[in-house]
């Protein structure tokens, strides 16, 4: 009799950051096996030296879903950052021209879509998708004060700028995150990603009290893949950009690290907020 989904090894197709290593970690302390198909360019092959794993260029993205079940995967986490490369870097061999005509036009719009599509076909390939929230537990704080002082009223007026601003960019599947400081957009986030976001939005910054990032997920996205996160990083770049609270939706964001990012963002005076956006939405009273 062959092993359920659950019992067969979990894969993980992993992209920078320590996000798919943590997962990898979690999973083979439960005793489950893992393999890991690393994106070349993205995460680093060396980070999983106790897995079998192996490197793979986008252009074999068939190739390594073929690796994958010939480990035996039926279930897959996608998990760590990308950063989408063009069209004419891809140089697909056979089974790559034929998987990027499944996945069709969604290869050349947003992030969003693009998942969309590639969970579609990882769906018909007969992979089950799990969100790493699935398997790495604690991931999703709830709504809470999480460090620092409490928003005061212009913190709070620039929370719900800020949802609505990542409501409007993840309407046409852009980012999902901002920085806004006394009702003003610093910077908004786009395919560069949050830390380039904040570099910019320090060199921007005004005189007064310090902007807030917002991290929202996407209207409509998917929890199974490039939910917004943050981390201890996040928190250091926001303190080098004057940048006096993290305010990022409760429930839909991951929280790495949770223990160090809290002791970083305490440190450095800034609040940590995970938000129910139901409280910061347009027409309520912030």
């Amino acid at each position: 009799m062959s092993p359920g989904p659950s019992d067969a090894p979990l894969g993980i197709i992993a992209g920078g950051g320590l996000l798919p290593v943590r997962v990898a970690e979690a999973v083979a302390a439960s005793g489950r096996p893992v393999v890991v198909a690393v994106l070349d360019g993205h995460g680093d092959a060396a980070a999983y030296a106790r897995f079998p794993a192996q490197a793979f260029r986008w252009g074999l993205a068939a190739t390594m879903l073929a690796w994958l079940k010939g480990h035996g995967v039926r279930q897959v986490v996608l998990a760590g950052t990308v950063s989408r490369p063009s069209v004419l870097s891809l140089r697909p061999d056979a089974a790559g021209v034929k998987l990027l005509a499944r996945i069709g036009r969604a290869a050349f719009t947003g992030d969003d879509s693009i998942l969309r599509a590639v969970m579609n076909v990882l769906a018909e390939d007969g992979f089950e998708v799990l969100g790493a929230q699935q398997v790495l537990a604690g991931l999703l704080p709830p709504a809470a004060l999480l460090a620092g002082p409490g928003p005061d009223d212009l913190a709070r007026a620039d929370i719900q700028r800020g949802l609505a601003v990542c409501r409007a960019l993840g309407a046409v599947d852009v980012g999902q995150g901002c920085v806004v400081q006394q009702g003003l957009v610093l910077a908004v986030e786009a395919i560069e990603g949050t830390d380039a976001m904040l570099a910019r939005a320090g060199a921007l910054r005004r005189e007064g009290p310090g902007g807030v990032l917002v991290k929202a997920l996407k209207p409509g996205q998917s929890r199974l893949a490039d939910l917004p996160t943050i981390g201890p990083r996040t928190v250091e770049n926001a303190r080098l950009a004057g940048v006096r609270g993290l305010a990022f939706e409760a429930g839909g964001t991951i929280l790495l690290e949770r223990d160090a990012t809290i002791a970083g963002a305490a440190a450095a005076g800034i609040f940590l907020l995970a938000f129910d956006p139901a409280e910061y939405s347009e027409g309520t009273t912030a």
